[in-house]
């Protein structure tokens, strides 16, 4: 029976009302490495894609790499932003996240985007589109099955300034986009009250 099935404390509606972005994280996990690996795993393997492209790849950073990552992010904001800026605030926030147990990168294969543009030219200019809405719906649903185990987690977006850098420093392939980066750890404060517009002003139904 898989993960979805018989683990779900929760009722779906409750899950995704639980799921919130949590920045006070610390480096525990309340499951195991292993349950982590296969969180992910599942959701890679059953969330769909356009034309199936299965165009997300994940690559997931524990321990010294999770760190290493943080630290080399906090490079290249510091070299972007120049000696003249102040970075304390910045490196306070880096830091925040280097703090937690782990994070997950996000890719969009572009090589697999590119072939469907070919394959399919009337669809072309849609499939980079689609392939982010699949990316998009890969996050939410770790993001979800994480807040579903106790571990908090935030979605962050520094790629355009460390993609390179990443890269080489952990074998990525060149063809691989990055598109999020999550870093997640046991949760150290709740996420405060959250203020909603009302639903009626984004929900119509037509009948």
């Amino acid at each position: 029976m898989s993960l979805f099935k018989k683990d779900l404390a929760q009722n779906f509606e409750e899950a995704i009302e639980n799921r919130r972005s949590i920045y006070h994280i610390e480096p525990k996990s309340p499951i195991s490495d292993d349950e982590i690996e296969k969180i992910i795993g599942d959701i890679v393997k059953h969330v769909p894609s356009a034309f199936n492209s299965q165009s997300t790849h994940i690559v997931l950073l524990l321990n010294d790499e999770h760190k290493k990552f943080w630290d080399l992010t906090k490079e290249c904001l510091k070299e972007k932003m120049g000696p003249d800026r102040d970075f304390s605030a910045t490196e306070q926030k880096i830091n925040s996240f280097k703090a937690g147990y782990g994070t997950v990168l996000y890719y969009v294969d572009t090589k697999v985007t590119e072939g469907l543009q070919e394959k399919f030219a009337s669809y072309a200019d849609n499939f980079p589109v689609w392939a982010h809405h699949s990316s998009a719906m890969h996050q939410f649903a770790i993001w979800t099955a994480f807040a579903n185990k106790g571990l908090g987690a935030s979605l962050q977006h520094y790629n355009g300034v460390i993609d390179d850098k990443v890269v080489t420093e952990f074998d990525i392939p060149a063809t691989w986009e990055l598109v999020a980066q999550m870093p997640f750890g046991t949760i150290g404060s709740e996420a405060g009250p959250k203020e909603f517009q009302p639903v009626e002003n984004r929900f119509i139904v037509k009948k």
